[in-house]
């Protein structure tokens, strides 16, 4: 009865208890694990085992832990310390640190590099990220495209070791892998990049074509270097301490047997034609064997082929290999297309919603008028959509090419599709119709007078509309030359008298978005002066200016603000450039800048970034207000409710007072980003073509933009500038300006009065003013 009665009393506490004590268990069992962890014995084991191998590889597993969790580091700036900009690096993978994957590196000779060299260069650069070639002739001059390095020797064994001693200095830490090729090799990159892609990085691995050495063990095997061969960075990296003592020891007729003993002998690696699954497939082309006949299994797979002895035969083989490539991308889209056909019964539009061509995105879908995409009307010999705002222009360059390439297109689809029953003659064009869709790529509509023959030799003429696309292709990034936030940029400010009253408060502006977060930049004001003003005993007109220049001098301790006195009855934006060149260093950064004009820290920076030395000069598109008068200035937004807020322009600055609406002036140009080099280059052909007075009479009518365009074979980048806002001003429209600068002048000033709107309704006010 007591046992019972106690029972009946603790009943209801037994799940507190029952928790209680699993809880407690499952707490000290987790204690023994975490303490468990520390010491791994198959850690221990594992490093034991591998010895020397990787003596580090016990460290490597006990810094895993660290190397994923995260740390925040709390931020703390140093007030008593100045402000340093941090510069960020171009690229983020730069800043991450990846590696690019493949650089392939080609040993070639006196005799070879103007011929095999260059036609291993025109078949396979283009496939890979960089393309070396090492030869040991002394001062090797370069064919046209192609980065040539020189050793000064041509032994084998010193030849191959200053190209693995160079490929560790300058590329260790920027590639995965090194592919090490003779020119005599033919190589399919598209089948080597895959190669290198499906391979892990981490491993020590030397793949090729395995031969023995003759004399050795069955282990010992070396790579073919007329085939190829693959080699890690981690390998690279582990053999370069012993370059030197297998340069002395190791005597080698081939650059590639002296390679395999090093490896062997140093770090007991041997040549392998396999691994990871995958297959290391090489060709031996016998001599006078025609590429196009040879249809082997082994032939049609290899990755490389050897020998190649002449530059034709290289060709005859790119040519075979791209065909082949060529066929095996179109079976696959026909597979590809063949299934979407089968699952499109099964989606619930069925076979309406299948899009031709059958795999590519359906044509854009307007919501509204402004959405419609337009088509360009075009026959054969013009085009009905001009640049310039023609009704008419002849159809000429690269959108000549593109229509035909379109006409024979359509010919040769229509002649594949109905022979041999029908075959088909173009006649003529009768009409055509294209547009862009950025869904899609280019459509075209073809209205086609065709002569159709029949297999008995009857013709007859034929209308027919046939539509075709030629899609978008795989975005590439262009290859460009590395330009840096760091450079110092000139500021060039030319100030007609007209305008030194509104230059002190650019050089307020200066001060404030340059001076101020110390940015790397110096300005340098030109004075213009008439050939009146300024002379003795007049007043100086720039006295006001020079004032303001001392102020941000003293106020700014370090800064310099020079300015340079040029005489000019009628000042030429080049004449002026060309006194600013002069003082300058050829490598100087210019920001040609108008007293509106208020640049900022972006607006630096994307001068900096767009121009490249050699290769680039900026042009920015400034945003203009339109006049205040006719565009009155919009109101501050309201309190939620009221209703939407009007946008305001591009870069507009809230300190600056409310907004008025403007556009970008794509007539003006008197804004430009370019070095110093480039200038005087295209100035220097400038002179060259235009002499005396014809050069007198071509600078009246040219600005800076003008020079470049005409006279320098630079890329022009025009593009609108959001940071560049300006306040509404006239420009002063100089009658001693060309016809066309003059009328260019006066429509930016017309078109920046006022939106259509705006002027309508100043017109309708006005009328409404004269009727009463």
């Amino acid at each position: 009865m007591r046992l019972s009665s106690l029972l009946a009393l603790l009943r209801p506490a037994l799940p507190l208890i029952l928790g209680l004590s699993l809880g407690c268990s499952l707490s000290l069992l987790r204690v023994s694990w975490i303490q468990g962890e520390g010491e791994d014995p198959c850690v221990e084991a594992v490093g034991e085992r591998g010895g020397p191998q990787n003596p580090d590889s016990r460290a490597r597993l006990d810094q895993t832990d660290e190397d994923f969790k995260p740390r925040i580091v709390p931020y703390y700036r140093d007030p008593n310390k100045p402000y340093k900009k941090v510069l960020r690096t171009r690229y983020i993978q730069t800043e991450l640190g990846s590696r690019e994957r493949l650089l392939v590196a080609v040993l070639t000779s006196r005799a070879t590099l103007s011929t095999l060299a260059v036609a291993v260069n025109r078949t396979v650069a283009h496939h890979f990220p960089r393309l070396l070639y090492f030869t040991g002739q002394r001062g090797a001059r370069a064919p046209a495209g192609m980065q040539v390095v020189s050793h000064g020797d041509e032994r084998p064994a010193w030849l191959m070791s200053e190209t693995l001693r160079h490929l560790h200095t300058h590329f260790g830490a920027d590639y995965d892998w090194f592919f090490i090729m003779q020119d005599d090799t033919y190589v399919q990159a598209p089948r080597l990049a895959a190669l290198a892609g499906h391979l892990s990085i981490n491993q020590d691995l030397y793949l090729g074509r395995a031969e023995e050495f003759i004399g050795a063990g069955e282990q010992a095997r070396y790579c073919h270097g007329g085939f190829g061969y693959l080699l890690s960075r981690s390998l690279l990296l582990r053999l370069r301490p012993h370059l030197d003592g297998c340069r002395g020891d190791i005597l080698s007729a081939r650059p590639d047997e002296w390679l395999g003993r090093c490896l062997i002998d140093a770090l007991g690696i041997g040549c392998v034609s396999q691994h990871q699954g995958q297959q290391y497939r090489s060709f031996e082309l016998a001599k006078n064997r025609d590429p196009e006949k040879e249809g082997s299994s082994a032939f049609l797979s290899a990755f490389a082929v050897h020998p190649v002895s002449e530059g034709t035969l290289m060709y005859r083989l790119h040519k075979r290999f791209s065909a082949l490539e060529l066929e095996r991308a179109y079976s696959e889209i026909e597979q590809l297309q063949a299934q979407i056909r089968n699952l499109t019964v099964l989606t619930p539009e069925g076979e309406a919603g299948l899009s031709w061509p059958v795999g590519l995105p359906a044509p854009f879908t307007p919501h509204s008028r402004f959405e419609v995409l337009g088509w360009d009307y075009f026959t054969e010999q013009h085009t009905f959509s001009c640049a310039d705002g023609a009704p008419k222009c002849p159809l000429q360059g690269a959108s000549r090419a593109d229509v035909g390439d379109a006409l024979e297109t359509a010919l040769e689809q229509l002649n594949r599709r109905y022979q041999p029953r029908l075959r088909f003659q173009k006649q003529r064009l009768l009409n055509g119709y294209r547009r862009f869709d950025p869904a899609r790529g280019m459509e075209y509509t073809l209205d086609l007078l065709l002569e159709c023959v029949t297999q008995r030799g009857h013709r007859r003429a034929l209308a027919r509309r046939v539509s075709l696309l030629r899609p978008l292709s795989r975005v590439e990034i262009l290859p460009m030359p590395y330009v840096t936030e760091a450079t110092r940029v000139q500021l060039v400010l030319p100030l007609l008298v007209a305008e030194a009253a509104a230059a002190p408060a650019f050089l307020e502006a200066f001060a404030a978005n340059v001076l101020e977060p110390r940015e790397h930049a110096l300005l340098t004001l030109l004075l213009v002066y008439g050939p009146r003003e300024g002379g003795r005993g007049a007043p100086d007109p720039f006295l006001g200016v020079k004032a303001a220049a001392a102020e941000l001098e003293r106020r700014y301790p370090g800064t310099r603000l020079a300015w340079l006195a040029v005489r000019a009855e009628a000042p030429s934006q080049v004449r002026l450039m060309d006194v600013v060149s002069k003082k300058h260093p050829v490598d100087t950064l210019f920001f040609l800048t108008t007293v509106w004009t208020r640049p900022g820290p972006e607006v630096l920076n994307r001068c900096r970034m767009n121009a490249i030395s050699g290769w680039q000069a900026f042009f920015p598109v400034h945003f203009q207000e339109f006049n205040p008068a006719l565009s009155p200035q919009r109101s501050p937004p309201g309190p939620p409710g009221v209703g939407p807020d009007p946008p305001s322009p591009p870069g507009a600055d809230p300190s600056r007072g409310a907004p008025t609406g403007g556009r970008f002036d794509r007539q003006a140009s008197a804004e430009g980003c370019f070095y110093n080099a480039d200038y005087l280059a295209a100035r220097a052909r400038l002179a060259g073509e235009l002499a005396g007075q014809e050069e007198e009479e071509a600078l009246e009518g040219l600005e800076v933009m003008d020079v470049f365009l005409r006279f320098s074979g630079l890329h022009l980048f025009r593009a609108v500038e959001p940071g560049l806002v300006q306040k509404f001003a006239l420009r002063d429209c100089s009658p001693r300006l060309s016809e066309e600068l003059y009328h260019r002048c006066r429509l930016s000033n017309l078109e920046g009065l006022g939106g259509r709107a705006q002027l309508a309704m100043a017109l309708f006010e006005q009328e409404q003013a004269n009727s009463t």
